[in-house]
């Protein structure tokens, strides 16, 4: 018997090949290894009982991938497969993240929440977490439904065992993307498990660094530096940045292949019609004014969807969209127990074209990502105007710094500044040391380069989004209203630089003073 490629928890040998690990209340295929679900699948056995009338949901994510594809008019992507499925489904136009870094996003689309109610402001890998062990989920409600569920690449949220999950494959961030096919051969081992409906979680390495040109063959023509111009809300050109751009664009194009063949395996598993499939970039891209920032760059997001014959196809929806309407809309779709007070809202009247009241704002945040750039910032956009506010203002926002120093180095940065216009240099002067508000008209400035707060004929329209930023500050009891917290948490992550290097703590104290009352 051939061994199944993948990370199993147990080892596969002829007389000891697999092994049932169950959760309390767990169905009997939970936790199953890949050899005894491809087993399952081959002799047709029925290991779960059947939860009717439910559809099967595929959650697709990747990293670091803002809406760099052809559904979304790039000049330069190469994304065929992304593509059919936008006409298949819908496409959000504008869809964004509640925060631009990993750990914080996967954990606002998984509970509903933002990252200041959820308490995880930073990753997961530098000991930021929940708030609540206990943090209801979409995962743990699905379980609670029936479902089998299942994640197959990292999760990247504290405390992982808040997420029931009963099968997981390929833990790891995997950014040198070792064993690509691996991917869609779990998943097709999960799709045929069981007659049961599934929640299956697929989270893929790419588009993350390091930005890779080519791996086992793909994408099949990468680009050159000469083939790209830079994105362009960096408003900048240089050789780096050409060059990261045509492989943050190549590692899209792989992407792009490796969902290709997870979709071909739900096809085969006969269950591509009944399957609720969802596809979204955990944020935007690591370049300048993309990741760890609450510009467009990081927090907009591609975001498709199908449902067949329940969802309109060859649509295309301009409503201001949240991974936090995720949690409402997968649970809404499925029949499972809705969780109270999260404040995102179900897509479902969207995706089959009902007309329906929609919201005028969006809202973001920024915290930390790992301890070198502590800089939080709050945002709200309308259809128009954008603001942020900074809450450390005139202050030097060490993200700045790291960005370059990690990306570019100060030559080439200085080099390309000379280079570029007015407006894009003093955008970079305020990156690094940001006022308390910036607004941007979205409109006539779609790369954030004008700051408008100042200009006195903008003050109704910063006024107004002041108010709404305030007022949704306090509904969803966000602990930074108070300086002192943020103070306080500034002081408890510089307490980690030790000998001008940041140490990963044992863990943090902030959850005994910033944690919000639970929704």
């Amino acid at each position: 018997m051939t061994r199944m490629r993948g990370r199993s928890p147990a080892r596969f040998t002829p007389l000891a090949g697999w092994k049932w690990t169950r959760r309390k209340g767990a169905e009997p295929c939970a936790r199953a290894t890949l050899p005894v679900l491809w087993l399952i699948a081959v002799l047709g056995l029925q290991q779960c009982s059947v939860y009717d009338g439910a559809p099967n949901v595929l959650l697709i994510v990747s990293e670091d991938n803002g809406p760099e594809l052809g559904a979304y008019g790039h000049p330069f992507a190469q994304t065929p497969v992304l593509d059919s499925l936008a006409r298949d489904g819908t496409v959000f136009k504008n869809a964004y993240v509640p925060q631009a870094g990993c750990s914080q996003s996967r954990a606002a689309f998984l509970t509903g929440l933002f990252p200041h109610q959820s308490g995880q402001f930073g990753l997961a890998t530098w000991k930021y977490g929940l708030y609540r062990d206990d943090t209801p989920n979409l995962v743990e409600r699905l379980r609670g439904a029936g479902y089998r569920t299942g994640i197959i690449g990292k999760l990247h949220i504290n405390p992982e065992d808040a997420f029931p999950f009963d099968f997981l494959e390929i833990p790891g961030s995997n950014f040198q993307r070792k064993d690509l096919q691996a991917y869609a051969e779990a998943a097709e081992g999960f799709f045929s498990a069981s007659a049961t409906p599934f929640f299956l979680s697929v989270n893929y390495p790419d588009a993350h660094r390091p930005f890779l040109r080519e791996v086992g063959g793909l994408p099949g023509n990468p680009l050159d530096p000469s083939d790209v111009e830079p994105l362009a809300y960096m408003g900048l050109d240089s050789p780096t940045l050409r060059r990261d751009t045509a492989n943050y664009l190549n590692s899209i194009a792989r992407l792009d292949s490796l969902v290709g063949d997870l979709l071909s395996a739900l096809e085969r598993s006969g269950k591509a019609e009944e399957t609720l499939v969802v596809y979204l970039g955990d944020h935007g891209a690591d370049l300048l004014r993309g990741k760890r920032t609450t510009y467009e760059g990081g927090l907009k997001v591609p975001l498709l969807v199908r449902w067949p014959g329940k969802a309109l196809a060859d649509q295309a929806r301009e409503e201001l969209v949240s991974t936090i309407d995720l949690v409402p809309t997968i649970l809404a779709a499925t029949g499972a127990e809705a969780i109270r007070g999260v404040p995102g809202r179900s897509l479902l009247p969207l995706l089959s074209g009902e007309p329906a009241p929609w919201r005028e704002h969006l809202f973001a945040e920024y915290h930390v990502h790992s301890n070198h750039n502590y800089y939080p910032q709050r945002s709200v956009r309308g259809p128009r105007y954008k603001l942020i506010q900074n809450l450390l203002p005139d202050q030097e926002n060490p993200g700045y710094e790291f960005t370059i120093e990690k990306f570019i180095g100060w030559d080439e940065m200085a080099q390309a500044l000379r280079e570029a216009d007015a407006t894009v240099r003093q955008a970079y002067d305020r990156m690094a040391v940001p006022p308390e508000f910036e607004l941007y008209d979205l409109r006539d400035d779609p790369y954030e380069f004008r700051n408008l707060a100042d200009d006195p004929g903008y003050q109704p329209v910063l006024d107004e989004l002041r108010q709404v930023l305030d007022d949704w500050r306090r509904e969803t009891s966000d602990p930074f209203l108070e300086p002192e917290n943020v103070m306080r948490l500034k002081s408890e992550i510089e307490a980690t630089l030790v000998d001008g290097q940041y140490q990963r703590p044992s863990g943090w104290s902030y959850r005994d003073y910033l944690m919000a009352p639970v929704p």
